[in-house]
């Protein structure tokens, strides 16, 4: 299934039924008098959050839904039936925004969670309201109302525990590869992932959900490259793992370019649990590598430094410790959150 994370859809709910204008008619009874129903009530138009779902692909297709509309009144005062509400089935995780994108209406986060996005007109009144000592025959009737429409744009955000991050080509995929069942596309080339690849990672008796993000370079929260789009997945992460090409000259330059795009983009992304990985440590001599090692811890001064850790995610070394450290940290912030 294709991964689609925005969507703009037109909804519509439904209008309310017409009222009766319609007379008592039997055998005997010479003045009748009115008995017209009221109309229906149009349905409404309700986003939902469903679990096992992580793509809007449905709404790429499809933009315009309408709720049913309510059945006109009828005499001998029946009310017409209400329409149809319609339910529309989104990822959880998904925030429903204005057509231009700046009102957030909801944020549906948990699943099974509601958002009614447009109201059903309301039903009109038949000619039995219209009734009084001084018009016993009204022949009026209201039309129903029109149910509310608008535009709205869907946005996906992934729920996960744990966000990859880091330049293109650092070897994020193939780590989610190496952690996880997961099978996403590797090549020896920037790029390579352009949507966010889920995988479920096992330690002892956990299991943590990673997603792997398309590659950020600088310029990324103002737009560039894959632009900040999918920054957003990372804001529902509780941790991050800062993957980083160990084949780079400048480890410490290639860190602060991506958490300054993190800190641009906001959503407290600088400020969740993270832990470097530095990758392809198996290219590298043991004497530049402990010489890079140091330069980085040099770096960060007398700031607090995030817990590194050395891997090879192509030759599957330091992966066990890397799992462990990875349930060590967020066992640990999970206290924090609970002390907090």
């Amino acid at each position: 299934m294709k991964f689609l994370d925005k969507a703009k859809i037109h909804i519509r709910a439904g209008d309310g039924g017409n009222g009766s204008a319609s007379f008592r008619r039997e055998k005997y009874i010479e003045f009748g008098g009115p008995n017209g129903g009221d109309g229906g009530r149009g349905g409404d138009v309700i986003f939902r959050a469903v679990p096992n779902v992580n793509t809007l692909i449905d709404y790429r297709y499809k933009t315009n839904f309408a709720a049913g509309r309510g059945q006109n009144g009828m005499g001998k005062m029946r009310t017409g039936a209400s329409g149809a509400t319609l339910v529309l089935p989104v990822p959880t995780g998904t925030v429903i925004l204005s057509e231009n994108e700046e009102i957030e209406y909801a944020d549906l986060n948990v699943d099974g969670m509601e958002y009614l996005a447009a109201r059903g007109g309301n039903g009109g009144w038949g000619n039995l309201h219209f009734k009084s000592p001084t018009n016993r025959a009204p022949r009026q009737a209201n039309d129903g109302l029109p149910g509310e429409e608008r535009t709205v744009v869907l946005r996906l955000k992934l729920i996960a525990d744990i966000g990859l991050v880091g330049f293109p080509n650092a070897g994020k995929s193939t780590l989610l590869s190496a952690v996880t069942a997961a099978r996403p596309k590797i090549a020896n080339y920037p790029f390579t992932t352009l949507n966010p690849q889920l995988g479920v990672m096992y330690a002892h008796n956990r299991e943590f959900v990673l997603v792997d993000l398309p590659g950020l370079i600088e310029g990324a929260h103002t737009g560039v490259g894959l632009g900040d789009r999918f920054l957003g997945h990372a804001e529902r992460t509780k941790m991050i793992l800062h993957v980083i090409d160990g084949t780079e000259p400048d480890w410490a330059a290639r860190y602060a370019a991506i958490r300054f795009e993190m800190d641009s983009y906001g959503g407290d992304l600088t400020t969740k649990p993270e832990i470097v990985v530095i990758n392809k440590m198996d290219a590298l001599e043991p004497d530049e590598l402990k010489t890079r090692m140091a330069a980085f811890k040099k770096s960060f001064g007398r700031k607090k430094r995030p817990d590194i850790m050395l891997i090879s995610a192509a030759g599957r070394v330091g992966i066990s410790e890397l799992i462990s450290a990875i349930e060590k940290k967020f066992v640990e912030s999970e206290k924090n959150e609970q002390t907090a």
